[in-house]
């Protein structure tokens, strides 16, 4: 090697540096702490520490621990209703942001910024909101002479709540989806209108293929996100009513945090990954059939 090449590489390491530190001390050194905690029966209470081998895992599965399957439903159960509901109310935000509308960049920011409004900040707002006597909500359902609902403050309405407060951050997905749409050919357009199709027909054979790829990407982003969702548990609700939103990382956050059973915490952290894993391992099993993209020759 000359001395050129390894003055290079030298330069090369050394700004390289503090990527791979950051990777090794806040990512890959948390990993292997938490693998090697699952397998004890580590406590911070006690702190002692025993090898247990897979019994905080068969603790989990057999039932008898009552909250974890419980957690797992209420999150599978935001999962599917917040999930939907993002990826099609942002793209029809940006779709109509992609249109030729006076004032559009301003609207583009104020779809934005809510985005970069602090997560305790959204949560008390919305709580305001919520209020069955006071909010603004309940204000609104009265003026169109429409029952009025207890929100967060009830079983049966809380999480449908929360997957509406969700709507509340999609600025970024709507980004993104804007990206996908500006970058459709308008030839495109222009042939399906040559051919007498109306705004549908743009829609169904034009746009959807077209930004496939993106709604693909915002998929396996909003389906990892809504796994992890935590704050609004642990500010609005505090897991009620009645365990109601138990959310998987809130009852993880609990028993690290609160009950100090880091070994137990350690073990439901792995399980979530496995899950979020096996989960856009689906994802990605499904694109073949639906995801379009540009130059590529789909098989009979």
């Amino acid at each position: 090697m000359t001395k050129r090449r390894k003055k290079e590489a030298f330069f090369g390491i050394l700004f390289a540096l503090p990527v791979m530190l950051g990777f090794l001390i806040f990512v890959l050194s948390p990993l292997v702490i938490s693998l090697v905690l699952s397998v004890t029966d580590y406590n911070v209470i006690g702190a002692q520490m025993h090898f247990v081998g897979i019994e905080n895992f068969k603790h989990l599965f057999d039932g008898t621990d009552i909250y974890f399957y419980k957690s797992l439903g209420v999150t599978a159960y935001y999962v599917l209703l917040s999930v939907p509901l993002q990826i099609i109310f942002a793209f029809c935000i940006a779709l109509v942001l992609n249109a030729n509308i006076k004032g559009r960049s301003i609207f583009r920011t104020i779809f934005y910024l809510p985005t970069i409004v602090p997560a305790v900040a959204s949560s008390i707002v919305w709580m305001m909101m919520f209020d069955p006597d006071t909010g603004i909500l309940n204000a609104i359902l009265h003026a169109v002479h429409l029952p009025a609902s207890r929100w967060i403050y009830d079983e049966k309405t809380v999480i449908p709540s929360l997957a509406l407060m969700s709507l509340w951050t999609v600025g970024g997905t709507v980004v993104i989806f804007l990206a996908g749409l500006q970058n459709v050919p308008k030839e495109l357009y222009e042939s399906v209108e040559v051919d007498g199709g109306n705004w549908f027909h743009k829609l169904k054979s034009v746009t959807l293929p077209m930004v496939s790829p993106t709604i693909f990407f915002n998929l396996i982003m909003s389906f990892i996100g809504s796994f992890q969702v935590f704050s609004q548990a642990y500010i609005m609700t505090s897991g009620g009513p009645n365990n109601s939103t138990l959310f998987y990382v809130y009852y993880m956050y609990k028993e690290a945090f609160q009950y100090g059973n880091l070994g137990n915490a350690s073990a439901l952290g792995w399980i979530l990954f496995l899950i979020i894993l096996i989960m856009t391992m689906l994802v990605f099993k499904s694109s073949a059939m639906w995801v379009f993209y540009e130059g590529e020759v789909k098989n009979k």
